[in-house]
């Protein structure tokens, strides 16, 4: 048995990542503690009678070679067609490895899938990012693009200096004009402010690489020559075509995950809620766990913390004395909760107009984003796009209907037959579906799934300093450290932290500078 202890706060994608390192890689046994009965976080699947959710939509795609190969050496990339490959006769990239899974007789099978995104404004669907072609002309009319063109060229000329907000930096990259029509009242719904209110560091994280410069490149080079690989090193991340994805959603690779690290001595404990952090000399010495089914509370000792609760509980955790400030700046900081409503259908009202084919010629999109202001949804998830395996009958339609709130605010609170009656409401106001085709409805809730950067965000340095003051003490992941990471990121600063270990390198820098490099940065 490992002699020394590795206490992991969280079964998401870091907290998982680190236990795996630190099972393959060094002599320290990973304990995991999480909370919910479930593995994988705001990246885990749930099934509903055979129908699996995937909250959020995760695409398995990175820039990091580290990253893919990790997630492939779990789940292999498939070896032969899919379900709805074979159906339609279509072309996919598949592994020519020996033994490559076939996904049609095993399960632990990666699936290379195309990405289609768009979003529904005005009855009409537009690209995803927003391309200046025909089908935007014909959308908003002649009129309104030219006046996105003068604006964008405008910014360009005259780009507001300093960028103060989220509305700075999206103007300067886009326009005024393109910013108010796509992207100001999608992101109140997200954020619950109004972009002005937000730190333009949410842009830096997760759109800088983007704009209508390089949506317009883009597309340039995909007339001349498409990029059709699986690394699309050349293209913008949200630009990417294609992703790979677990046969049953993102929770099967972190429930093959969890199960790896067992099987190396590590241990996974659900339904056990990390209470108390205990410390002293600038060292965590243990963490006190309450089991949720029983109440009993028990200390556990530990050589490292690795935590990615969120900054908020992590810091009310602390026993002993903190500066009041640490704790002032702690406790002001903010978050948005997520809800997901599950819709089974026997059809949609709104049909397939791309050339695009599917299974009974359904909208191909994996997710719609929905500008609307009429509603209050945000997104559509499609999940029979994006894994034919997600649904159990392939003659109905299963949704991800997508709501962004706060945590006691009205949807928050609304019980789950209201929630869902108000989905399938205003999917039929807008047109999408018949509420008479709704079969059955399911409501998932996530507290905590996005980090804002608002309340006392500018002030997290103070924070920061305090808890990474502590040399065994390692936040890791999007609620760890309060910054928007795609789970990719997430796993880097696990990665990351578990080499710091082993190297024996004392500052904590390196974790932080995950997903501060431009190639890194992605919005979904």
């Amino acid at each position: 048995m490992a002699s020394r202890k590795a206490i992991i706060i969280g079964a998401g994608p870091a907290g998982l990542t680190a236990a795996y390192e630190l099972a393959h890689k060094t002599d320290i046994q990973p304990i995991v503690y999480e909370v919910s009965g479930d593995i994988g976080g705001i990246s885990k699947t749930i099934n509903y009678k055979g129908n699996r959710i995937d909250l959020g939509g995760h695409r398995f795609f990175s820039k990091s070679d580290r990253v893919m190969e990790w997630w492939e050496n779990i789940l292999p990339l498939q070896g032969a067609p899919a379900r709805d490959d074979i159906i339609l006769g279509r072309a996919v990239s598949l592994s020519n490895r020996a033994g490559a899974p076939d996904p049609e007789k095993t399960d632990k099978a990666m699936l290379a899938r195309q990405r289609v995104s768009r979003i529904f404004f005005l009855g009409k669907f537009f690209d995803y990012p927003v391309k200046l072609n025909f089908d935007t002309l014909a959308n908003l009319g002649a009129g309104r693009v030219a006046e996105i063109v003068l604006s964008y060229i405008k910014s360009a000329a005259f780009p507001i200096r300093p960028e103060k907000s989220l509305e700075d930096f999206l103007t300067n990259r886009f326009g005024k004009a393109l910013y108010e029509t796509f992207f100001k009242d999608y992101t109140e719904k997200v954020w619950g402010v109004p972009p002005r209110q937000i730190k333009p560091e949410w842009g830096a994280q997760r759109i800088k690489g983007l704009s209508t410069t390089r949506t317009i490149l883009h597309a340039i080079r995909e007339m001349i020559k498409k990029d059709r690989s699986i690394s699309q090193k050349a293209t913008e991340t949200s630009l990417i075509g294609r992703f790979l994805y677990p046969k049953f959603g993102p929770g099967q690779m972190w429930e093959e995950a969890a199960g790896i690290v067992e099987s190396k001595g590590g241990q996974v404990h659900l339904r056990h809620k990390v209470v108390g952090i205990v410390g002293s000399d600038k060292k965590v010495t243990g963490v006190r766990v309450r089991n949720e089914d029983t109440g009993k509370e028990d200390f556990k000792q530990a050589d490292y913390v690795f935590s990615s609760m969120p900054i908020k509980d992590l810091t009310r955790g602390f026993e002993g004395d903190i500066p009041a400030e640490v704790r002032e700046v702690a406790e002001g900081l903010t978050y948005r909760e997520f809800i997901t409503v599950g819709l089974l259908l026997k059809k949609l009202k709104i049909k397939n107009q791309t050339k695009i084919r599917t299974i009974n010629n359904i909208i191909p999109d994996n997710w719609i984003y929905i500008q609307e202001k009429s509603v209050k949804l945000g997104r559509v998830q499609v999940f029979n796009n994006w894994s034919p395996y997600m649904v159990k009958d392939p003659n109905t339609v299963w949704l991800g209907l997508e709501y962004f709130c706060s945590e006691g605010d009205h949807l928050w609170v609304s019980p789950d037959r209201q929630m869902a009656e108000l989905a399938a409401k205003e999917l039929s106001q807008i047109g999408i579906i018949d509420r008479d085709d709704v079969l059955d409805s399911v409501v998932a809730r996530m507290p905590k799934t996005y980090p804002a950067y608002f309340g006392t965000y500018e002030k997290l340095p103070v924070v920061r300093e305090f808890l990474d003051g502590f040399e065994n003490l390692f936040l890791i992941g999007r609620n760890g450290m309060h910054r928007y990471n795609n789970q990719d990121h997430s796993m880097l600063t696990a990665i990351t932290a578990v080499e710091n270990i082993i190297s024996g390198t004392k500052s904590k820098d390196n974790i932080w500078a995950v997903n501060t490099e431009e190639e890194y940065h992605e919005q979904k």
